[in-house]
C-alpha cells in the first residue's frame, strides 16, 4: 500500500491528468484484487484452522463452539460435537491434500481421534451428541439427550469413511489408522434405532429409553442417516425404513413451487420456501447429489431450487432489512441477535427472518450456486473484512440491519465452508465417500441411482 500511495503521489505531483490518475488507480487496485480461485483458496485455508488451529486438545476433535475472546459459559471451551467433528475429518483429508499440513501429522491428528472416539461413550454403538473433550464422556445436550444421537453419529461416520478412503491404501501406519475407522463406524447399531419399527430415530437414552421420541420423517438435513444406516455391512435396516419411515409412504414429495421454482419435497415446517441452507449441506457434503435420484426427487435439482428459493427471497427482501442483495444473502442456522441485543442461535430461513445473514449459508452453496455465492464472499471480504473475517474465516453471523456481527464460530457451520468448497475446487470428499463400497450398495439397497458414479 506505501508503494501504491507514494506512486500516487508522484503521478500527481507531475501533473498527470485525471485520465491518467484513473487507469494508475485501476492498476493499483487490480494488483490487490484476489480473483475467485484465490480467494476461495483463502477462505478454505483460513477456515480449516478451526479444525486443525483450534480443536480441543485433548480429543483432536472439533469444538461446539470457538470464540476468540475466550469468552465461554461454564466449560464449553472442552466441549466436542459429534456431528461437527466429522465435517472436520473431511477437513483433515481437505487440508492434506491442499498441503496446509502434512499427511503425517495429519495421520497423527487422524490417529488420536480415533483413539479417543474407540474409548468415548457410546450407545448401542452410537455416539453422544456432545462429549466432554477431557474426558470421552457424554456431555447432556439437553435432560433426555444423554444417550445417542443417531444424526449426529451419521454425519461423524460419514467423516470416518472418507477418512477411511483416503487412506486405506496409504503406508502401514495409514493402513492402520483407516482401519481403526472401519471398526468405528461398523459398531454402529443402526438396527436398534429403529425401535422394532419402519424408520430411525434420532434419539436413545440409557435414563430416558424412547422419550424423546423423534422419528426421522423427511425432508430435512436426516437423508444421510439412512444412507449410513442402509450401507451398514454389521446392523442394516431393512430399505422399507426409508420408504415408509423417511419418505413418509411418498408423502415427502412436494407438487409446490415459489418463484416458478419447484421445491421438489415437502420442507418439514417450511413448506412454502424450504426451510434453513443447511439441510442442502450437511448431508450432501459426502453424499454427492450430482445425478444421484430415486423415485421420490433428483437431488442435485433439490437442493439448487432450495438454494435458489433463498436467495430470491433475499433479493425481494420483504422484511427491507440493510444489504440484503446479490450480494449479500443466506439464511440458515447460526448465531443470532435476540430483540434485546443479546446472542441467541436461531434456524434462519424465509419463514424465520431476522435480518441475520450467516456467511456458511451462501459459502457452503457455492457448489450449488457458484456464482450467486461468490459475489457473498466477496463482498464481505472486500467490504466487511475487518468487522466479518477472523481467525478460522468468516465470523458466524452478521447482520447489517443492527451493524453487528458475531465474533464466533460453530463447528457445524465452518465445516460445511471447508468441505463444500473443495468439493467445488476438486470434488474430492465427494470422490472418496460414493466409491466407498459399502455406500454404493445402500444407495443401491434404497432405490437410488447416480449416473456419475455408475449404479
Amino acid at each position: 500500500m506505501i508503494r501504491i500511495s507514494v506512486l500516487l503521489l508522484a503521478f500527481t505531483f507531475l501533473g498527470c491528468n485525471a485520465q491518467e490518475k484513473k487507469q494508475t488507480e485501476e492498476v493499483s487496485s487490480s494488483v490487490v484484487k484476489l480473483t475467485d480461485d484465490q480467494l476461495l483458496a483463502t477462505v478454505q485455508k483460513e477456515t480449516f484452522k478451526y479444525f486443525w488451529d483450534y480443536a480441543e486438545p485433548n480429543s483432536g476433535l472439533a469444538r461446539e463452539r470457538y470464540h476468540p475472546d475466550g469468552n465461554y459459559p461454564e466449560n464449553d471451551a472442552h466441549i466436542v460435537t459429534t456431528g461437527g467433528s466429522g465435517f472436520g475429518l473431511m477437513a483433515i483429508v481437505s487440508g492434506m491434500s491442499q498441503g496446509y499440513v502434512t499427511k503425517e501429522k495429519g495421520v497423527e491428528r487422524l490417529n488420536k481421534i480415533a483413539d479417543f472416539l474407540g474409548k468415548a461413550d457410546r450407545f448401542h454403538g452410537a455416539w453422544s451428541h456432545w462429549i466432554d473433550g477431557n474426558t470421552g464422556k457424554v456431555k447432556p445436550f439437553g435432560t433426555k439427550d444423554n444417550g445417542g444421537d443417531l444424526v449426529e453419529t451419521s454425519f461423524l461416520v460419514a467423516g470416518m469413511i472418507t477418512v477411511r478412503e483416503y487412506l486405506k491404501d496409504g503406508s502401514e501406519k495409514e493402513k492402520a489408522v483407516a482401519q481403526k475407522y472401519d471398526a468405528l463406524w461398523k459398531g454402529v447399531d443402526w438396527q436398534w434405532y429403529t425401535n422394532n419399527k419402519n424408520v430411525l430415530y434420532w434419539h436413545w437414552s440409557p435414563t430416558y429409553d424412547w422419550q424423546m421420541n423423534f422419528p426421522l420423517e423427511g425432508y430435512n438435513e436426516c437423508l444421510i442417516t439412512y444412507v449410513m444406516a442402509a450401507s451398514s455391512p454389521t446392523h442394516a435396516i431393512e430399505a422399507k425404513a426409508y420408504h415408509e419411515g423417511w419418505a413418509r409412504n411418498g408423502r415427502i414429495v412436494s407438487s409446490k413451487t415459489k418463484y416458478n421454482i419447484p421445491l421438489i419435497l415437502k420442507h418439514n415446517g417450511a413448506e412454502e420456501f424450504g426451510g434453513p441452507l443447511f439441510w442442502a449441506h450437511y448431508s450432501y457434503v459426502g453424499l454427492d447429489p450430482n445425478q444421484l435420484t430415486d423415485k421420490y426427487a433428483n437431488y442435485w435439482d433439490l437442493n439448487v431450487n432450495q438454494v435458489k428459493i433463498d436467495y430470491q427471497y433475499c433479493i425481494e427482501n420483504p422484511g427491507k432489512f440493510k444489504g440484503y442483495g446479490p450480494d449479500y444473502w443466506g439464511l440458515t442456522a447460526s448465531y443470532s441477535r435476540n430483540p434485546d441485543g443479546s446472542i441467541g442461535y436461531d434456524a434462519h430461513m424465509p419463514s424465520n427472518d431476522k435480518g441475520v445473514i450467516s456467511p456458511t449459508a451462501a459459502i457452503s452453496s457455492v457448489v450449488y450456486t457458484p456464482k450467486e455465492s461468490m459475489a457473498v464472499i466477496r463482498n464481505l471480504y472486500e467490504n466487511h473484512k475487518k468487522e466479518t473475517f477472523g481467525n478460522a474465516g468468516f465470523y458466524d453471523a452478521v447482520s447489517l440491519q443492527n451493524t453487528w456481527v458475531a465474533k464466533r464460530y460453530l463447528a457445524i457451520d465452518q465445516g460445511p465452508e471447508v468441505v463444500m468448497i473443495e468439493n467445488y475446487r476438486t470434488g474430492l470428499l465427494w470422490k472418496l465417500f460414493m466409491n466407498a463400497p459399502e455406500v454404493k450398495q445402500g444407495l443401491i439397497k434404497l432405490g437410488f441411482k447416480s449416473g456419475k458414479y455408475g449404479f
